[in-house]
């Protein structure tokens, strides 16, 4: 069944509602008016409505994106800098978010993750384990020079 394209009003009406029970940033909005096949010369002016009436902030989105994948999935500074870029947000707000981001907390996170992967792993020799801990702890986005200073690998 063919359906008409949506009024600037409507596809307006439909992108205020999809950013305001979650914040977005401007490629997932740009996204969302593709999948309503939303005429392209509306786009700018449909996002630049969002972002004058605050539906649309690119830092408030990073902000709480970076403290969120930190908080919930235990995501490293270098995942969270990644995942943002993808979004294609700006080295400011990304920078911006990073810093929100408490570093004694992040140290401890980081500890634990280590910890508990190493116990994870005893029955590995001590250069698998330490590897296989390392592996892990990359691939969740930490940093190389912060996983060096972790205490269990200095123990043995």
């Amino acid at each position: 069944m063919f359906t008409s394209p949506l009024t600037k009003e409507q596809a307006l009406q439909k992108l205020r509602h999809y950013c305001g029970y979650q914040e977005r940033c401007h490629s997932e909005a740009k996204e969302k008016l593709w999948q309503l096949k939303v005429n392209r010369k509306e786009h700018d002016e449909i996002i630049a409505s969002l972002i004058e009436d605050d539906y649309l902030n690119e830092e408030r989105f990073a902000i709480q994106f970076a403290g969120g994948k930190y908080r919930v999935k235990q995501w490293g500074r270098v995942k969270i800098k990644y995942e943002l870029k993808q979004r294609m947000l700006s080295e400011y707000s990304i920078k911006k978010a990073l810093k929100q981001i408490n570093e004694k907390e992040y140290i401890s996170t980081l500890n634990k993750l280590a910890e508990k992967r190493y116990a994870s792993l005893k029955n590995e020799q001590w250069i698998v384990q330490k590897k296989k801990t390392i592996d892990y702890l990359l691939q969740r986005g930490f940093e190389m020079d912060l996983i060096n200073g972790i205490e269990i690998f200095n123990k043995s």
